[in-house]
């Protein structure tokens, strides 16, 4: 018999969440399971990692399963590290990062914590996937995802993914009739116009709550916020090579060593 292909576990909502709890849940089916999660939120952490304070890991048991469990006090970036570098005894054949409470889609690729860690697998040089499932509460039913996460994982693990590359998957957060399917897509041109709510506190201290609202800018038909939108679950093929490639010639017209 061959042997089961050792999937890591990662996310940025903490280890108790809900959504991490249903991705272990399928991987169980997969393959030999070890999760490294944070011991509380993280969201929106980016690839931050911890340089300036300890890191604490301690073995847990969180709920039945064949899973071996760690939670960490870092960042995921943070997770993908110690998994790789103390905790693990071999290199996972995938790490596996989410499901996510809330969308990565488009820009949010460049703050999700969820995608940093796919994202820090890969710099590692270990096949990487982050999910995420567009509903932000934290007992989002997270039942209808799990047939596609299946499936892009055991194709990931089948066929193998290009050097360098990570798939970031959006899933749309409607009943498993009502999803169209899956549509590999690029990144949209969208942003967030972002607002500060400046207020005081008791004290009469002032302070700042972030606010903004999301603005798609592109009218593509080929990327994931289309896909979204008409539910289909999104898969695009991110990198952590930020070269713009396209960039390099213009700047070699530039007289830098006169």
């Amino acid at each position: 018999m061959s042997k089961k292909p050792l999937i890591l576990v990662i996310n940025d909502d903490g280890i108790t969440a809900p959504g991490i709890r249903a991705l272990i849940e399928v991987m169980n089916e997969i393959g030999d399971v070890v999760v490294v999660a944070p011991d509380s939120p993280q969201s929106g952490m980016g690839h931050a990692i911890t340089i300036n304070s300890t890191l604490f890991v301690e073995k847990v048991v969180i709920d039945k399963g064949n899973q071996t469990e760690y939670s960490c006090s870092g960042t995921p970036a943070d997770c993908v590290k110690l998994a790789v570098k103390q905790i693990l005894d071999r290199r996972p054949d995938l790490c596996v990062s989410g499901i996510n409470h809330g969308s990565n889609s488009s820009i949010n690729v460049i703050y999700s914590g969820t995608m940093s860690a796919a994202l820090e697998a890969g710099i590692e040089g270990i096949p990487a996937i982050g999910f995420s499932l567009l509903d932000y509460n934290w007992n989002a039913n997270f039942e209808h995802a799990k047939p596609f996460v299946k499936t892009i994982v055991k194709n990931a693990l089948k066929n193998g993914m290009p050097n360098g590359v990570v798939l970031n998957v959006n899933i749309p957060n409607l009943a498993k009739k009502d999803i169209k399917g899956i549509k590999v897509c690029r990144q949209a041109k969208a942003n967030w116009e972002e607002e500060f709510d400046k207020r005081k506190n008791p004290q009469g201290r002032e302070y700042y709550w972030l606010t903004g609202k999301f603005v798609n800018l592109d009218n593509g038909e080929d990327t994931d916020e289309w896909a979204l939108k008409n539910n289909y679950v999104s898969v695009v093929p991110v990198q952590f090579d930020l070269t713009a490639h396209h960039a390099i010639q213009n700047l070699n017209t530039w007289k830098l060593n006169d």
